[in-house]
């Protein structure tokens, strides 16, 4: 299950976003927005992104206005690997090379069509092990010294 959540920013495409998961018969939790209203990202990063760590969910989608708020809130929590990808290639490399478990996108720059190439290369992508397990073995052991 994917964990879904925009702030005000995103709520457009989150929505689109979700008629492509359900086309897919993918299954989604939404977490808000539930409007435009003005909101802070936080408040909606933060409960999905735990929803991952507690296992509740698999993986998770957030969307505002750049991605780099959600991305930001989502990187504070331990486990969590969250870029905000622009385009079909970086999310692709961002699967492949850091296991990536959450994608935040610009909400505010792209229209669902480069959302759902976007997610597709991501979703489809599998994490080439060899060297970057390594990495990620670095990752997480900075995680243990650092996120306490």
């Amino acid at each position: 299950m994917i964990a879904i959540a925009a702030d005000h920013g995103g709520y457009k495409l989150k929505e689109e976003i979700k008629k492509y998961l359900d086309e897919k018969q993918i299954e989604y939790k939404d977490f808000g927005t539930y409007s435009e209203d003005r909101v802070d990202y936080p408040v909606f990063a933060a409960p999905a992104v735990k929803a991952i760590q507690n296992k509740e969910c698999d993986k998770g989608i957030l969307v505002c206005g750049t991605g780099f708020g959600m991305q930001i809130v989502a990187n504070k929590f331990k486990g969590i690997r969250c870029a905000s990808c622009w385009n079909e290639e970086v999310a692709k490399l961002f699967k492949e090379h850091n296991n990536g478990n959450v994608i935040a996108l610009p909400g505010r720059f792209i229209n669902i069509s480069e959302a759902v190439v976007i997610l597709r290369a991501w979703l489809g992508a599998e994490f080439m092990h060899e060297r970057h397990t390594d990495r990620l073995k670095l990752i997480e052991e900075i995680e243990q010294e650092n996120m306490k």
